[in-house]
């Protein structure tokens, strides 16, 4: 069983910040109030345990005049306790749910800042962050709240009754052979040894848990993340009939589960087993160290009954080590997951110092100075001469595949930091086509409208977006909310990303064959239409038909991969300019 990584960042510095953050002091009011609820709760057991002696002594004495009011006092002493009990979990729930609220919101600022979303799953950083900010952070602000405060109880519970303990269970007189020897508060060493014995057992028998659980945790989201890939790839499933490989493919994730369960239920039986039998001892436990002094008329049978009471709640208290265990394993594996998440975040920045630099230009032009392109692993992808891009001008970049066209255009979109130079980037709105765009969940008119919002744009220029790119029949679905990546076709969704530019009027509008999955005739359509509702912008295409030439001023071509890496710039004929190609050197 391996186990999980090891993270720099600790339990405490993912814990400090919210509480010392701008709503340190609502949350802290909370927490006083619920300390304060639990210190109550302790006081109204320690009365109880009081009572108890009573109680017991009166039903011995037959003594009906003290049973009636005794009865009453328990009556509100336990109203009392389930006020405080029902009142102390709401307001627990609610400062969790606080303190959950402003940790998503701070990890989701940090994965979506500088696309650091982007650079961890391509470089594969960390598995499931988004099963991390959606569950091991509730599990943190929860489970961390509930064993702080749990503890916390158990502490001042220990301290109150184990003074009961030491003054009621009174001293126990040993003979030795021929020495004796008095043991001042026997009852409280007893439980503390008993305590101490359970605490090791229970370490021994479960200690692997924490990186089972760790594991567990993972297997689960890999299993959730291939079953969500199948809803979302449903139709191209269903054509390829690929029900059969999915189903094996999903019964090979859930084997994992399955390995790895057997793990968490082999554990589990030897803590459970432990925790039976502590639990089990603990019952009488008591009883038979009492029962000496209590048949040699030391004390009633109250007292006997409040002491065997208290020593449950002082060997209770401080086998919360032991009562825990399970919760502080799960936790454990919570906080690692947690950790390495926030170790990533802090080392993915949204500029890399090494690699490709990105600048601010002159504001108008983009610019390349000894751009080269690599592969992860360092290989060189590609060798970019100095490039000069101006206003207006309208590029096609071609060549086979592999040859690093798209690769280039994620260097120029800042995607990309593999390799070294520097690019100049505009001071202008840049909009960036990929070949499958995304849509996001919502309505239509939000997935046109993306990354703006629906409301940023009247209604009848979003109809007439739809109408002008041939995707007249949706225009009136603009408010249906549906799964339009999995309704639309790739060719209505490359129509649909062309309304968008249309509809968001960018400076700079970068494509990466947006038009693969149209006919020749659509594909001059919405070409046309980008000259003449965007007739000063400045556009960079990434594709392979010829015919795409008629609609760009100049051209890039780049060698193919297993070539000298090399890449050479012409004009093309019938752009105002004479045609003529420089091939320049890799």
């Amino acid at each position: 069983m391996p186990h999980p990584p090891l993270a720099k960042t600790s339990a405490w510095s993912l814990i400090r910040p919210y509480w010392f953050s701008q709503e340190r002091w609502p949350a802290r009011g909370l927490l006083a109030l619920i300390v304060a609820m639990n210190l109550g709760i302790v006081y109204i057991n320690v009365r109880i345990n009081a009572w108890s002696a009573d109680f017991f002594n009166a039903l011995e004495a037959r003594d009906t005049a003290r049973f009636g009011p005794l009865l009453l006092l328990f009556t509100g002493l336990a109203l009392a306790y389930i006020v405080l009990a029902v009142y102390a979990l709401y307001f627990k729930q609610m400062l969790g749910f606080r303190w959950r609220r402003w940790l998503t919101t701070d990890y989701l600022q940090r994965w979506l800042h500088g696309n650091a979303f982007y650079r961890i799953e391509r470089d594969r950083l960390a598995d499931n962050p988004d099963q991390r900010i959606a569950d091991d952070l509730s599990s943190l602000a929860t489970t961390t709240l509930a064993l702080t405060l749990d503890l916390l109880s158990t502490v001042v519970t220990l301290g109150s009754f184990v003074v009961i303990l030491w003054s009621v269970g009174g001293p126990l007189l040993v003979h030795v052979a021929g020495y004796s020897a008095t043991i001042p508060g026997y009852m409280v060493w007893a439980a503390a040894a008993y305590a101490l014995v359970g605490s090791v057992a229970m370490q021994a028998f479960g200690h692997r848990l924490v990186a089972v659980n760790y594991r567990q945790q993972q297997v689960e989201a890999h299993f959730r993340f291939g079953l969500v890939r199948v809803r979302e790839n449903a139709e191209p499933i269903a054509l390829y009939d690929g029900a059969r490989a999915e189903a094996a493919h999903s019964a090979t994730l859930f084997g994992r589960i399955q390995d790895n369960w057997r793990m968490v239920m082999r554990y589990t039986k030897r803590l459970t087993l432990v925790n039976s039998l502590y639990t089990q001892v603990a019952v009488v436990l008591p009883l038979a160290l009492a029962a000496p002094r209590y048949f040699a008329g030391a004390y009633s049978f109250g007292v006997l009954m409040q002491i065997s009471r208290a020593f449950d709640t002082v060997s209770g208290a401080m086998s919360w080590f032991i009562n825990s265990y399970g919760t502080l394993a799960e936790w454990r594996a919570t906080v690692n997951r947690l950790a390495e998440l926030r170790d990533v975040l802090a080392t993915v920045p949204a500029t890399p110092s090494e690699g490709i630099q990105w600048r601010a230009g002159d504001g108008s032009v983009l610019a390349t100075h000894g751009l080269q392109l690599a592969l992860p692993g360092g290989a060189t992808l590609l060798r970019v001469p100095d490039l000069r891009i101006a206003p207006g001008e309208r590029w096609l970049l071609r060549g086979p595949s592999g040859a690093g066209k798209s690769t280039l255009l994620r260097a120029l979109a800042g995607l990309w930091d593999f390799g070294s130079g520097i690019i100049e980037r505009p001071r202008a709105r840049m909009l960036f086509v990929p070949q499958r765009s995304y849509l996001p969940m919502g309505s239509l008119a939000d997935a046109l409208a993306y990354p703006d919002t629906a409301g940023e744009h009247p209604e009848a220029q979003v109809r007439e977006a739809l109408q002008a790119v041939g995707l007249a029949p949706f225009s009136g679905l603009l408010g249906e909310v549906a799964p339009w990546a999995q309704r639309l076709s790739p060719g209505e969704q490359q129509r649909l990303a062309f309304a968008r530019v249309l509809l968001q009027q960018p400076e700079w509008v970068l494509l990466d064959e947006a038009t693969s999955a149209l006919d020749p005739a659509a594909e001059r359509m919405l070409y046309t239409l980008l000259a003449e509702r965007l007739p000063a912008a400045t556009v960079i295409s990434v594709g392979h038909r010829d015919a795409l030439a008629d609609f760009h001023a100049r051209e890039c071509v780049l060698a193919p991969s297993h070539a000298p890496q090399a890449i050479a710039t012409s004009t093309l004929p019938g752009q105002g300019a004479p045609a003529g190609e420089t091939a320049l050197p890799a």
